[in-house]
């Protein structure tokens, strides 16, 4: 399963079957009737475990629910568009920094408001949830990027993975895969939010902060990717790699490293080649704080307000401990509290590297940057891009994208 970004962004779209085209009905009496659910997995059907659960939540609270999976890109603009109607859905299950949107759109309830508990769930990911003080759902699970390497790769260029601890260590290997007449490390650069969410694990890992983007330290991360491309330690088809296709590259076995998410790890089984993953590293050393992906579970604002308890109900549900496992293994996710990550890591030891990267990541919206986010976002993925390609220097890149940035979130 891919990974959801914020469509406002420029974002990733999931898949593009759908199933079903339900809708909220606002004629329903309170308490009654089926209870709607939009999220956003329309790769499942009506038969996969995702629905299943739904289901099973659904009779637990005593009410049948009525389920549709858009598209990542039109659940936003859907859900908004509902609340301008009055007929939102009973829940909403939405990419984590399209919750600060909706909030701010008064489209979303708060967790205090239902008695949604989330005193287990790890701060830095319902950070990504919350704005101007408040939380605005429930983390369904996370995912969040690594270093992919091929084992034979390094071993031929003689590079020991548990070496690599920071930017000057992860350079050195890259020019011994050079020297070996390997490539060395592929990525996602693309001009969209896919670009800015592979390239925000070196920007925070150098130290730098969203809100000054041509501070040294956000230079120096566009000045390391900018090298490793002039040395030809990473190809130049990673200005336009999505991280479908940068995945694509490292899959042929010709790369030692490849940037990637939890959502490809059924895909490194396939590989045929031997396979580790690191975490990336911070510029000083330590894991980099990389951004968390995954949903919220959220109840829209309803003008019946009967709805909620039943709504709390199959959220709380859908959340719970209990039911976390199975919703973050059908999901390809890493469970937000430690409790069901400590089972995720007990059935599968290769989850340990992600456990521990999603501790040390945090949300694209976080630092009450809410809505403004996107309006960084879009000038620091073009600074990217105009370093890249050599139109700019790094400096000169993210000394235009902070002005940028700064005229649009004023």
């Amino acid at each position: 399963m891919g990974l959801a970004i914020l469509a406002a962004a420029g974002g990733l779209a999931a898949c593009s079957s759908s199933e079903g085209q339900g809708s909220a009905n606002a004629s329903q009496a309170a308490g009654g009737g089926p209870y709607t659910i939009w999220d956003p997995y329309p790769q499942f059907d009506k038969s996969s475990e995702w629905v299943k659960l739904l289901e099973d939540c659904g009779a637990q609270a005593g009410v049948r629910v009525e389920r549709t999976g858009y598209d990542t890109s039109d659940l936003t603009n859907k859900a908004l568009l509902a609340a301008q109607q009055g007929n939102s859905p009973d829940v909403l299950i939405v990419d984590n920094p399209v919750v600060s949107t909706l909030a701010e759109a008064g489209v979303l309830t708060t967790t205090e408001e239902n008695k949604l508990d989330v005193s287990a769930v790890a701060p830095n990911l319902l950070a990504a949830g919350q704005s101007g003080g408040k939380t605005y759902g429930v983390p369904i699970g996370a995912n969040t990027l690594a270093l992919y390497y091929n084992k034979d790769v390094l071993d031929e260029a003689g590079v020991k993975p548990g070496d690599i601890k920071d930017w000057a260590s992860l350079t050195a290997a890259l020019e011994k895969v050079k020297t070996a007449g390997k490539k060395g490390i592929t990525f996602s650069a693309i001009g969209t939010e896919e670009g800015s969410f592979q390239f925000l694990p070196w920007f925070w890992g150098s130290g730098a902060n969203l809100t000054k983007l041509d501070s040294p330290e956000g230079v120096a991360a566009v000045a390391l990717w900018t090298d490793w491309l002039k040395k030809g330690y990473a190809p130049n088809s990673v200005i336009n790699n999505t991280q479908t296709t940068s995945w694509q590259e490292f899959a042929s076995g010709e790369y030692a490293f490849a940037e990637n998410g939890t959502w490809q790890l059924a895909n490194a089984k396939k590989t045929g080649f031997p396979y580790g993953i690191i975490p990336i590293p911070g510029k000083d050393g330590g894991t980099a704080p990389a951004p968390t992906g995954g949903e919220f579970v959220s109840i829209p604002v309803q003008a019946d307000t009967g709805r909620y308890a039943t709504s709390q109900k199959l959220v709380t549900c859908l959340t719970a401990t209990e039911t976390s496992l199975t919703t973050t293994t059908t999901l390809s996710y890493i469970a937000p509290t430690e409790a069901v990550q400590a089972k995720q890591v007990a059935a599968n030891a290769e989850l340990r590297v992600w456990v521990d990267a999603v501790k040390a990541a945090k949300g694209r919206t976080s630092d009450d940057l809410g809505t403004k986010y996107p309006k960084i976002s879009e000038p620091m993925w073009g600074a990217v891009q105009a370093a890249l390609s050599g139109s700019k220097s790094p400096q000169e890149a993210m000394t235009a994208a902070q002005a940028a940035a700064a005229s649009a979130t004023r």
